[in-house]
């Protein structure tokens, strides 16, 4: 039996009906929305329908990076059970604007980061150390290559010139917010050479170098003398005059 062009059609649209429920029900909730402004006030009904197509807009546009990340997916640790082991990634803003960035990880009981948050200006980098306590393996299987359960999420927030960095921040403009990255921890084997384990150590060499730099006082180069020249003959003269004055008051005592 021939089946029609618009047969054909329809069978097609029946092999998805929850889609076919779904854009139903979008669409009515899209009428109903487009009803319920237009009952309210002009201005108050625009403002609650640009407020509503900008969360929409936010929440189907991917969010604009504005972190680097070096390595870009994962955080290494050498496999030490029973040890604290430490991991490096390097952070970069590479926007225009400085940035706010923020760790959070799924078990705070055993990791932590240091700096666990900061202020990076347009082009500014560093290299943030996490720390995580290698638990025994259950069985004898070593995890080595495989990621963990464990993961550790880079938050961004855009701020403004001199603030201080403060982790409310992040509660206080949630809605500009953005989820940088979220890393996965790897076990390298710490006798087994490898590209990634060699990476790490020159990371977290650079990464101990700068807390040493910043430990360090500030170098004292003694009080700073502008114009020496003229410091020091302004002295004399002054010396000179208190002795011919000196020698005055000798002579009228006389």
């Amino acid at each position: 039996m021939a089946i029609t062009e618009g047969q054909h059609q329809q069978n097609k649209w029946r092999l998805c009906p929850i889609w076919q429920s779904a854009t139903a029900s979008s669409t009515q909730n899209l009428h109903n929305n487009s009803q319920n402004n237009y009952h309210h006030n002009g201005v108050s009904s625009d403002a609650r329908s640009a407020s509503t197509v900008s969360s929409v807009a936010r929440s189907i546009l991917p969010a604009r990076r504005r972190l680097r990340f070096d390595p870009s997916n994962n955080l290494y640790f050498p496999y030490e059970p029973g040890k604290q082991a430490r991991s490096a990634v390097r952070i970069k803003n590479s926007s225009k604007s400085f940035v706010a960035f923020k760790f959070q990880t799924t078990a705070p009981k055993s990791c932590f980061m240091r700096p666990p948050g900061g202020i990076l200006a347009p082009g500014e980098s560093l290299i943030a150390t996490v720390f995580k306590f290698v638990e025994h393996p259950e069985n004898s299987e070593k995890p080595i290559g495989q990621k963990s359960k464990v993961k550790f999420k880079i938050m961004s927030l855009k701020v403004k010139d001199g603030m201080d960095y403060l982790p409310e921040l992040f509660d206080e403009q949630r809605d500009q917010v953005t989820v940088e990255r979220i890393l996965r921890v790897v076990f390298l084997d710490p006798e087994r050479p490898s590209p990634a384990l060699e990476k790490l150590k020159r990371q977290l060499a650079e990464a101990d170098s700068a807390t040493e730099a910043r430990k360090k006082p500030p170098v004292d180069a003694g009080p700073q003398v502008v114009g020496e020249g003229l410091v020091i003959d302004e002295w004399k003269e002054r010396r000179e005059k208190y002795l011919a004055r000196q020698q005055v008051e000798a002579v009228d005592s006389v």
